[in-house]
């Protein structure tokens, strides 16, 4: 396989500039001019105001920071680099390497094929895989079992593992943490695939348990304070807890890690009740002999787009687009903060804008597709916030953004809007 590549540059955990060798397929003119035209003029990124795009009667209003982020880019260059090294090999990713449809389509129509599905179900036997076949670890990595079953089998899985730097970053303070004789509270989605990894990876050094929001925080707080009984615990926390919990020894010194992609405030105030909740239940030692503070583990990405988006709830505008993929976590944390101000689309691409009078989307609280009539105002100008998820590329959100301008007659010229970036 070859093809054209395009270079992306992004900033890693040592804050170094890194750049990724991608298919050029995935070259943004739009969005990448204008990207590179804030980055140029706001190196330490302070500003995280929105940048509006006037075409006339429609005004489009672009996020600070949205697409492709650092653990994205370093898959993508190393998944399609796997399929140009091994031509004549069996190439299979373990699931998704992203959550985006176009980007994993994208890799099957070059041969490639997944083992199992973002859920964990099985599509191809173990027994079927040989010891000379081609393994992608993906960017949300995999749990320590499967690392074994590989190696068990004679699969090479580093030179072809795709893990976020972020998430291993995760893991690692889950091992200090364990070595440190803390139980980690893992916030993240349970069936998530990085969830399963970052709890299997933390089973390893400590006793460890999953909560899914605030809620789950609240319940798992009367255990913590002996308010409930092992018994129920063990059937409220089922299959979220390692083996062997026993909630009177492990929660005597507590830590909170998360699922890299989760909503950053909503991470935080577990950790702060948590945190109380530790004081609470030994009022007369110091807090730190019983709590670690482990709000390092957000993902800088993660961070950034939410951070942009708060910035967008500021603006006057009649609707939001968001942009990714339906089982993408970080992107349906950007759709719940802005249903807080504006109307909210959730779409994967262009092709699901019908027409001026009709969109489909995604209702991310009921799992749901439908369709909306008549979505857009008769306001003139309309102002549109648009954004994406961090496994979108960039070219998605220009299809769409053009769509949307293709929907008004007498637009200016695109050219004429991008004279100043």
């Amino acid at each position: 396989m070859s093809g054209e590549r395009t270079t992306f540059v992004c900033l890693p955990i040592n804050g170094t500039i890194k750049k990724f060798d991608i298919p050029a397929h995935y070259r943004s003119s739009l969005s990448s001019r204008v990207k590179e035209f804030r980055r140029n003029n706001d190196h330490r990124k302070q500003d995280f105001t929105p940048t509006t795009l006037d075409f006339g009667p429609v005004q489009i209003i672009l996020a600070r920071h949205f697409g492709f982020c650092y653990g994205v880019e370093n898959a993508i260059e190393i998944s399609y680099r796997a399929l140009e090294e091994n031509q004549g090999k069996r190439v299979f990713l373990l699931s998704q390497m992203i959550h985006n449809p176009e980007v994993n389509d994208d890799l099957l129509d070059r041969g490639m094929k997944f083992i199992m599905d973002t859920d964990g179900t099985q599509m191809i036997p173990w027994n079927d895989i040989r010891q000379d076949d081609i393994v992608i670890v993906p960017a949300f990595g995999t749990t320590v079992e499967i690392e074994s079953l590989l190696r068990s089998k004679g699969v090479a899985i580093e030179p072809y593992n795709t893990t976020c730097p972020f998430v291993e970053k995760v893991w690692n303070r889950s091992e200090k943490l364990g070595k440190e004789n803390y139980t980690i509270i893992i916030h993240g989605k349970p069936n998530h695939e990085e969830t399963r990894a970052t709890f299997s990876h933390s089973a390893e050094s400590a006793p460890a348990v999953i909560i899914r929001d605030m809620d789950d925080a609240i319940a798992l707080s009367s255990f913590i304070l002996g308010d409930r009984s092992n018994s129920e615990f063990l059937e409220t926390f089922k299959g979220k807890y390692t083996d062997g919990f026993q909630p009177e020894q492990h929660f005597q010194r507590i830590g909170v890690v998360n699922q890299t992609t989760m909503l950053a405030t909503e991470t935080a105030a577990i950790a702060d009740h948590l945190k109380q909740v530790m004081q609470r239940k030994y009022p007369h030692d110091p807090v730190g002999n019983h709590f670690a503070e482990t709000r390092d583990t957000l993902c800088y990405a993660t961070n950034d787009n939410q951070d942009a988006t708060y910035e967008l709830l500021k603006c006057n505008a009649d609707l939001a687009i968001v942009v990714g993929g339906y089982n993408s976590s970080n992107t349906s944390h950007i759709v719940e903060l802005c249903e807080r101000q504006f109307p909210t689309y959730f779409i994967r691409n262009d092709q699901e804008i019908i027409s001026h009078d009709e969109i489909r989307h995604f209702n991310y609280h009921t799992k749901e597709k439908v369709t909306t009539f008549q979505f857009l105002p008769d306001n003139n100008p309309v102002r549109i916030v648009l954004t994406s998820g961090a496994s979108c590329p960039d070219t998605i959100v220009d299809r769409v953004m053009m769509k949307l301008v293709g929907l008004y007659s007498g637009t200016t010229p695109l050219e004429k809007v991008l004279e100043k970036f």
